[in-house]
């Protein structure tokens, strides 16, 4: 058994083959051009309206 969870946690936290590109992360957080503090009100009206239709 603890040759068992030894090869486990080797698996998970061993090298990896892989490196992470870093420009994966570029855009995190942009909206995609919607302005939610002009049309805020707009959209959780517009939220609401859906919820209650969907209940």
């Amino acid at each position: 058994m603890a040759e068992y969870i030894r090869r486990l946690v080797d698996s998970d936290l061993g090298p990896t083959d892989t490196l992470a590109d870093p420009t994966s992360i570029i855009g995190i957080g942009r909206s995609g051009g919607s302005d939610i503090a002009s049309e805020g009100k707009d959209a959780v009206a517009t939220a609401i309206a859906e919820f209650t239709s969907n209940r």
